[in-house]
């Protein structure tokens, strides 16, 4: 009912008995504000067109309702244009769900673990490409199974010979089963080991196909909601595939730098136009590369909320940047994993509505306009903290705690609010300069 009581959303999320250290939640559902199921079933034409523009403009408002978010970030994510039809999206999944199920048909055959309910912590694999023979592994795999089993030693033994790519994912493999033990440990839908398996899983895919890149640590936080909000794994695998696009360049490795270095610099060069005394401060105490606020940038500030305002922060960061042709980028013909966000650059924008912040970057033409809004959203978390950092931060250990002190204290629309107000700052003042 319009201007009814906020309705706290912890509910569908639920937390294990004894977890008290949770960062409180501070969003609710909001009737009127909240993108109810009711609207957004409304939202459709007759034969499936979704009305974009007036949903982009509810989830600024209040966010989306827990029962609907997964569908709801899958053309936020543009898994699906909104111009289709209901037909042609179920063309889409299905297609989808055949080419998953291909990926992990081709893990599976290089090692059975892959799709069988379990997951490794093990290594199973030398560099040199030379099986470990470990019963810690057996153990994982098939509780109660005597270690010396040598008939389930020869299932789990990669089949060889290996080329340099398997071997390379193999090595990753306990590296994920690591991640997926301590993701989102508070939360009962973990109870479950097959969800614990099908977060392995569906990561375990993404390294294979994503040889760039592979596996890196913070892709399972990133991951973990798809397989909360989308039932089916291979839905939920592309939702993270598509997330992926956005923030693959934060994971690439390149000697002795790793790709999140890059908005780092942004956020310094940001920092340094809309609050000059800070950035001084930051680089008077040795941080002026900002490696502090690293995991920010990283996991989206996956740390900083609760489970489901980090959510809501999410959807909302996504509906501001919103890009209309994101979806037919990503479908061109030849088009797959490393074509990005950004690499649609110098191409007419089309006249779709689009998010708001897109909007103020269609505005502009220079490098600024490609600058993702995690980088204000940082920006402005250190804004509102300036006067504290400046006067209580007396070494990089201060400046790291003052910034962990914020874990459930921060307010998710206020982020984007104040973001959205320093990014017209910074083009105004960079415009200047």
């Amino acid at each position: 009912m319009w201007g009814g009581p906020a309705e706290p959303a912890d509910s569908y999320y639920a937390v294990r008995p004894g977890c008290t250290d949770v960062p409180r939640t501070r969003f609710k559902i909001k009737p009127g504000k909240t993108l109810s199921a009711r609207k957004w079933q409304a939202a459709f034409s007759l034969d499936g067109h979704l009305d974009i523009g007036k949903t982009l403009h509810r989830i600024q408002r209040g966010g989306i309702h827990p029962s609907i978010r997964g569908e709801v970030w899958e053309f936020l994510l543009a898994c699906y244009d909104p111009e289709s039809t209901f037909d042609e999206r179920d063309q889409i999944r299905q297609h989808r769900r055949v080419q998953y199920a291909r990926w992990k048909n081709e893990c599976r055959e290089i090692f059975p673990v892959i799709g069988s309910g379990r997951y490794i912590t093990a290594p199973v694999i030398t560099e040199d490409g030379q099986p470990i023979q470990d019963p810690f592994v057996l153990s994982e795999i098939n509780p109660g199974m005597n270690g010396n089993n040598t008939e389930m030693m020869k299932e789990l033994t990669p089949r060889g010979p290996l080329d340099k790519k398997a071997i390379q994912w193999l090595l990753t493999l306990h590296q994920i089963g690591l991640d997926v033990m301590r993701t989102d440990r508070t939360l009962v839908f973990y109870e479950k080991q097959e969800n614990l398996s099908k977060l392995w899983d569906i990561l375990s895919v993404y390294a294979w196909i994503d040889t760039d890149v592979g596996y890196g640590q913070g892709m399972s936080d990133l991951c973990s909601p798809m397989i909360i909000l989308l039932e089916d794994e291979a839905d939920a695998f592309w939702c993270f595939e598509r997330l992926m696009r956005r923030l693959r360049g934060n994971f690439r490795c390149t000697g002795n730098s790793v790709g999140v270095e890059k908005q780092l610099s942004y956020l310094a060069a940001v920092t340094q136009v809309i609050d000059p005394k800070l950035h001084h401060h930051f680089e008077t105490l040795g941080g002026g590369d900002y490696l502090f606020a690293f995991r920010m940038l990283m996991v989206l500030f996956r740390r900083e909320f609760s489970f489901c305002d980090s959510l809501y922060l999410w959807e909302m960061m996504w509906a501001l940047e919103y890009d209309p042709d994101l979806f037919s980028l990503y479908e061109e013909p030849g088009s797959n994993i490393t074509k990005a966000v950004g690499s649609n650059k110098g191409k007419p924008k089309s006249r779709r509505p689009c998010g708001k912040y897109e909007r103020e970057n269609m505005k502009i033409k220079s490098s600024d306009a490609s600058l993702p809004i995690s980088v204000f959203l940082v920006a402005s978390v250190l804004k509102d903290k300036s006067s504290k950092l400046l006067h209580e931060a007396r070494g990089l250990d201060d400046v790291v705690k003052i910034l962990n002190d914020m874990t459930g204290n921060l307010d998710a629309k206020k982020a984007c609010i104040g973001a959205m107000k320093l990014h017209k700052k910074y083009l105004k003042k960079a415009k200047k300069t």
